[in-house]
């Protein structure tokens, strides 16, 4: 052949794989407004970014070859506000963007990059889940064997996925072991579809009750955020990569700090109530502290009375996990509990300093937290806390009670803590330890009650904490932000530039 043959040859295969599932299946999807996989992908990455890894791959089956343009899964690297990433991106539109022989090895080879070059993998889901040709069969399963690792995180390098569509199989699988997770709403997420579930247990089943993303935002937690469109799920994904590094063994990037930061500070005394027992959301504490629009919660439906969210002081990445007293009265719950222990995991895997921000009357105890393990939850985060090598910062508002001191930060769990004049620290509520050390209710006595409360509650104070040099400071709330700034400062100094030792990062992203 001529080089002109050559080259028409090659133009034409060139152009059948990038027309993925053919123009009819783009068109339908053009209709119902849900981007294209191609269309996802230019969205995502800086123009003129983009290099194709597996154009001209196929399915290993020879009736298929014709039928499986890039063998339904889009891989490659491209750039998101200057960085380097890996993707991976279902395409929908060729078999169900199945999982084959093929693709697989695509996926092995992002994940293999992204982890030696030190950049992040964004993987965007919408699949069907296993190839049933490929994997039919002991030859099926023998090629199932082929990667011990296909499941291994030891954080290299973070992982982002977003649940776009119908999502089963693989793209269930990544989610689970991703560090963030999006989903758009009237998607879904399971370990099989509603049709093969149904078969399964004989019984019809909804897919937005066995995966839609009220389930997975407010029960399961796999999920962070749901969003409504394409757009949005990829707008979030690139916000949240914005506060990390490109891999485990760098510092987070810095950004300028935005004009009237630090200027709300006289608002806290505001927001904080006089009453240690009247509630308010502690996000609006947070937003007076932080960079101004800085703050980006992470799983804001699960597990509430605890908030778990990047932010961003001076410019620099940080970590907040904070009770949050307008759900349970902030007691913390297991949900919260295993929120705030994959939160600290996270951070402390990607080098982001904590701040903890105390106001929690303790565990919420009963009969659910028992049969959800809360023990052993319990015992996850104070194991999770010990490991952790970041900065750890302490800012005791209000109360801080029981076993969960320890958990929030407390006895040695921190590396400075601060308290406000307010903060309360004891075992439990005074009013609490009168019922269970004296048997006397406020209604049958209430001056005997008072008197025993007072006696309970003496020595509970922010100063008899510094006292023992177990609190480094007492501040005025209005001065939390400069302190936070300028011990950060001093925290990050050092030979390791802002680099933890990592003894989490095989920590399970899921449990």
């Amino acid at each position: 052949m001529s080089h002109k043959e050559i080259l028409e040859d090659f133009e034409k295969r060139k152009q059948k794989a990038l027309g993925m599932g053919g123009p009819e299946k783009l068109a339908k999807r053009s209709e119902q407004g849900i981007m294209n996989a191609r269309e996802r992908i230019d969205y995502l990455l800086d123009q003129g970014t983009f290099l194709e890894s597996g154009l001209f791959a196929t399915s290993i089956r020879p009736e298929l070859r014709e039928k499986s343009p890039c063998d339904g899964k889009i891989a490659g690297y491209g750039k998101v506000n200057g960085r380097e990433v890996a993707f991976v991106v279902n395409d929908f539109t060729v078999l169900g963007a199945s999982s084959s022989t093929t693709n697989l090895k695509k996926m092995k080879h992002m994940k293999k990059v992204a982890a030696e070059r030190g950049i992040p993998l964004i993987l965007l889901g919408e699949s069907t889940g296993s190839r049933m040709p490929d994997r039919m069969g002991s030859q099926g399963r023998a090629t199932m064997a082929q990667d011990p690792y296909e499941y291994r995180r030891l954080r290299e390098s973070p992982w982002v996925s977003a649940l776009l569509g119908p999502c089963y199989g693989s793209s269930t699988w990544y989610t689970a072991l991703s560090d963030f997770a999006v989903m758009r709403k009237g998607a879904t997420m399971a370990v099989a579809s509603s049709r093969v579930t149904s078969i399964a247990i004989n019984q019809p089943v909804d897919p937005e009750e066995l995966g839609g993303w009220r389930l997975h935002t407010e029960t399961t937690g796999l999920v962070d955020i749901a969003v409504d469109t394409d757009e949005e799920a990829i707008d979030v994904i690139k916000k949240y990569l914005g506060y990390l590094p490109g891999h485990a063994n760098e510092a987070p990037p810095e950004y300028p700090v935005p004009e009237g930061s630090g200027e709300d500070a006289e608002k806290i005394l505001d927001i904080l109530p006089e009453s240690r027992n009247a509630v308010y959301d502690v996000r609006n504490i947070i937003k007076c502290i932080v960079d101004k629009n800085s703050l980006f919660e992470l799983k804001p439906r699960f597990g509430k009375s605890i908030v778990t969210a990047f932010a961003r002081l001076d410019g620099k990445s940080i970590g907040i996990i904070a009770n949050n007293p307008q759900f349970l009265a902030g007691s913390i719950d297991t949900d919260a509990m295993r929120k705030a222990t994959s939160f600290l995991v996270q951070c402390d895997s990607y080098n982001i300093p904590l701040v903890f921000m105390v106001d929690q009357p303790g565990f919420l105890i009963g009969i659910a937290g028992e049969r959800q393990g809360a023990p052993g939850k319990i015992m996850n985060w104070c194991n999770a806390i010990s490991l952790v090598t970041v900065p750890k910062m302490v800012v005791i508002m209000r109360k801080d009670y029981g076993q969960a001191y320890l958990n929030m930060g407390g006895g040695q769990n921190s590396h400075e803590v601060i308290l406000w004049p307010s903060a309360e620290l004891s075992f439990m509520d005074p009013s609490v330890g009168v019922n269970i050390l004296h048997g006397i209710r406020e209604e049958d006595d209430p001056e005997r009650f008072k008197q025993l409360r007072d006696e309970i509650a003496r020595g509970t104070s922010a100063y008899e904490l510094a006292a023992y040099y177990e609190g480094h400071n007492i501040i005025d709330p209005r001065e939390t932000r400069p302190v936070l700034i300028r011990t950060l400062e001093i925290y990050r100094k050092g030979k390791n530039k802002g680099v933890g030792e990592h003894l989490l990062r095989n920590w399970p992203t899921s449990y």
